[in-house]
Order: C-alpha cells, then sequence, then structure tokens
C-alpha cells in the first residue's frame, strides 16, 4: 500500500453510520480513515452478516449484526445518527434498503447521506406481481424526483454516487469539454447545474448518444466452478439490476424502436424500457484496449439522469434534443459464465454467491468511461483505466472494479461536506471539476481516445441484417438483435 501523505478534505463532526460492509463497504471503510477526521468511537457498521467483522473489531468500530428493513430503520437509525451531537453522515452501501425512506429520515435530522444506487426495500426486483414499468430505475428514480422537489434544500443526500452511476456523469461533462474544445467550438463551459446550458453545448457539439462502455478484464487463479455466481463485486446488486427491464435513456435523434420498447406516461420521459432483462440483452459498444465489443444493455440510473440532464426543451416543455444514452457493460469474464448459467437455468440462482477480492485475482484492468458518438469526429471515449496491480497499491480491501465505486464514494462526501445545504442531488449537477479532482488519485491513467469504429463495422455479412445505413448510430444498429 502507498505510503504517501494522503490530503485530509474535512471534519465529520456527529457519528458516522456506514449500512452495508460487504466488498463496496470495505473498500470504502480506509478511504474514510484516510480522508477525513472523525471519532471512531461514534462510527457504526451495520450489516446482517460478520463476514468482516474482525476489521471493524481491530479498529475499535462499533458493529450491528442486523439487516436495515422498512419497519425498523427508524428505531434503529435515528439513534445511531443523532447521539453526541455534531452532524452525522450516513453511508448507505447495502442492497434491500430503501434509500428514498432512509435520505428523507436522515435530511429531517439534520445528516448529510450518500448511496450509490437508489435501492427499494426488500422484494422489489423480483415482485412477480407488479408490471415491469414499476420495476424500472425510471420508477425508482421517479420517487427520488418526487421527494427532491417536494422538499427543496436542506441537508445535503447524494443520490447513486459510486462509478457508474456517479463518476461516469463526471466523466461526461470532461469529455463534452474536450470534444468541444477539440472541434474549434466557441463556447463558455456551464456552471455545474446549468442543465440548459450543458444540454446546449452537447446539442451544438453534434452528439447523438452515450454509451457507459466498460470491460472487465480482471482474472482469477482457479476457474470458477458451476452453480457459484463470481464477480468482482456485489452479485446481489448485479443480478438485481440484471433481472430488470433494459432500460435507455431515448435520444432525438431515434427513428426505430424495438418492438417489445416501452415508454413512461409519466415523470420526465426520458427513456425507454423494453420487455426483456438488461443482462439477457446485447449492444455492440467499443472501448480503447478491446476494440469493438459485445457489452449487456443492464439498467442503471445514470441512463436516465444523464439523457434528462442533456435535454433541451422549449419555454412550454418540448423536447428539441436529448441523447441517447445506456449501459454497454462487459463484466469479467466469470460474469459473464455466471449470468449465462442463471438464463440457462430459467432464472434459477446459483447455490452461492462469490466476491471475488484482491487475493484471488491475478490480474487484469477495469476501463470504464463515456463513448460519446455521432459527431464530426464519429466517437469520442473518456474515463478510466484502472489495473488490479495498481488497486493493490492504492489502497487495502479492494480490487480494480471495487475501487471505481469507492473513491466515487469519497468524492461524494468530500462534496457533501463542502456543500452541507444541497438538499438532494444526483452526480450530474454536482461540481464534476471537484469531484474528479479528489477520485482521480484512485483512479489509474485517466485519458481520452477518438475512434473511427462505429456499430456498422466488423460485421461478416453472412447473413441478411435489417440495418440503417444512412446513420450508423441508430439504436437499430447497436442493438444485437
Amino acid at each position: 500500500m502507498a505510503t504517501e501523505n494522503w490530503p485530509v478534505y474535512g471534519e465529520i463532526t456527529g457519528p458516522v453510520v456506514m449500512i452495508g460492509f460487504g466488498s463496496i463497504g470495505r473498500g470504502t471503510l480506509p478511504l474514510i480513515e484516510r480522508h477525513f477526521k472523525f471519532d471512531k468511537s461514534r462510527m457504526t457498521v451495520i450489516d446482517p452478516r460478520d463476514t468482516d467483522r474482525k476489521l471493524l473489531d481491530e479498529r475499535g468500530i462499533a458493529f450491528v449484526q442486523e439487516a436495515v428493513t422498512e419497519k425498523n430503520y427508524k428505531k434503529l437509525l435515528t439513534p445511531l445518527l443523532t447521539g453526541g451531537g455534531g452532524q452525522g453522515f450516513c453511508i448507505n452501501l447495502s442492497v434491500d434498503t430503501g434509500s428514498v425512506d432512509l435520505m428523507r429520515l436522515c435530511r429531517k435530522l439534520g445528516v448529510l447521506y450518500i448511496d450509490t444506487v437508489i435501492e427499494p426495500w426488500l422484494g422489489f426486483y423480483f415482485d412477480a406481481k407488479a408490471d415491469n414499468a414499476s420495476r424500472t430505475n425510471y420508477a425508482l428514480r421517479e420517487a427520488m424526483i418526487k421527494e427532491k422537489h417536494d422538499k427543496p434544500g436542506g441537508a445535503t443526500a447524494v443520490s447513486t454516487c459510486g462509478a457508474n452511476p456517479g463518476m461516469v456523469s463526471w466523466f461526461v461533462k470532461q469529455a463534452l469539454v474536450n470534444l468541444a474544445t477539440d472541434l474549434g467550438l466557441e463556447f463558455s463551459e456551464p456552471t455545474q447545474d446549468d442543465r440548459e446550458g450543458w444540454a446546449k453545448l452537447m446539442k451544438k457539439a453534434g452528439v447523438k448518444g452515450i454509451h457507459i462502455a466498460e470491460r472487465d478484464t480482471q482474472r482469477t487463479k482457479k476457474p470458477k466452478p458451476m452453480d457459484v455466481f463470481w464477480n468482482t463485486w456485489s452479485v446481489e446488486g448485479f443480478v438485481s439490476e440484471g433481472m430488470q427491464p433494459a432500460e435507455l435513456g431515448w435520444g432525438t435523434h431515434e427513428k426505430w424502436m424495438p418492438k417489445n420498447a416501452r415508454k413512461h406516461k409519466h415523470g420526465s420521459k426520458a427513456a425507454i424500457y423494453l420487455e426483456q432483462p438488461g443482462a439477457n440483452t446485447r449492444v455492440r459498444s467499443w472501448c480503447p484496449t478491446p476494440g469493438p465489443q459485445y457489452g449487456f444493455l443492464v439498467t442503471h440510473n445514470e441512463a436516465i439522469s444523464i439523457a434528462d440532464f442533456f435535454t433541451v426543451r422549449s419555454k412550454k416543455g418540448k423536447v428539441h434534443y436529448r441523447p441517447t444514452c445506456h449501459y454497454a457493460y462487459h463484466p469479467c469474464n466469470d460474469a459473464v459464465l455466471s449470468m449465462h448459467e442463471i438464463f440457462g437455468a430459467a432464472g434459477k440462482a446459483q447455490a452461492a454467491y462469490h466476491v471475488l477480492d484482491e487475493n484471488e485475482l491475478v490480474d487484469g484492468v477495469d476501463e470504464l468511461g463515456v463513448l460519446l458518438y455521432g459527431h464530426d469526429k464519429n466517437a469520442y471515449w473518456y474515463g478510466s483505466h484502472l489495473s488490479l496491480a495498481d488497486a493493490r497499491k492504492l489502497a487495502p480491501y479492494q480490487n480494480a472494479t471495487g475501487m471505481q465505486v469507492t473513491s466515487a464514494v469519497l468524492a461524494g462526501m468530500v462534496w457533501a461536506l463542502e456543500n452541507p445545504e444541497a438538499g438532494i442531488v444526483e452526480a450530474d449537477e454536482m461540481d464534476y471539476r471537484r469531484c474528479l479532482e479528489v477520485q482521480s488519485q484512485y483512479l489509474g491513467p485517466v485519458k481520452g481516445h477518438y475512434t473511427d469504429w462505429t456499430p456498422l463495422d466488423n460485421r461478416p455479412g453472412l447473413f441478411a441484417e435489417d440495418l440503417d445505413r444512412s446513420d450508423p448510430w441508430q439504436f437499430r444498429n447497436i442493438l444485437v438483435r
């Protein structure tokens, strides 16, 4: 582990409560210790499993072995978040915890809050009685947006601030500034929350869409056994989102829509969903190291929030411009194989879930960035190339994938401490320069790459395909059918 002097960004004056101590919680803990002043005797970690309790016992951090549920969260959390004075901080890194209810409680108590995803309470993802529209991330985000509009201002609650969603929204702004500069456009950079200014800049740059384009090449020492799901981050999280409908922000340049696509009737209407699971939906995309690749169109909050943030509307609300935006995720090979097993068994989950830690992995990189496409320079990828080796040197208890998430949590916490009365915010509304300034020390090389590749390339031409050759960047050409 590196031994240089790490910057201390501020002081948490009240209690610190971390909900969830899985792979992301374990990795976030040393970053909190490294970069904040706080009283460890006033920190509590809550998790239903005590697998890594020894890490907390060694540090003198209190541990509560319990699940945070819809029935107990107020009674359980209120005394932990308010005891002893000062402003507390709640760090929600767990699955099956109702994010909107938790941020509402924290804001009522004057406590800062951050999470990496808008989590529902247990049962939401696999509710067979619910229609697919109500199981979407769009629906979850709309609940958060309603809370934001109903109760503006007040204690800061940072919503969905991990690698993606989170960091990638900051990458989009940096990539757009880089692209606009390289295109020779005359522009003044908009302020952090100037949605109209950012949207007009993206329209001016001619961006038709954005892929959150990721390739995880981390490898294990041993082959994956059958009937076990291996992943480099939360298996529960990946399975849950993988079983939700595929979702994407829907751009104004699109001329075709899949037959099983559905629009939303309420809210921003920035996204559509498909009547099929995201982890069984493939798209053509591009990352710098592998070049062209298949990705899974797994639903993520940023696909909706980015498309919504960069929408140009008239004064009467009519949409004049919006980019298509979606995830294009190639997880580590063991996770791909694990997901194939689930779908091959008609959705039956494996007997065991396992997150691969830094000691089980031998090498590899998580290449995670944003691909802005359809402009005069064709396509531009900007993002992080973080290797397992670099992650090991930088901090304990994490692989490359985990560190991209935990460092984004760190950046979000710093921003919240520096902006404690911002109300509920999404990563798109935060100061991307400040957040990347904090996070970049943990991201390995962060670079931009132009490419001439389009979804019409690399097709063998042996079978007839229903393509739109007039515009390579139509979703019709990106979706694998």
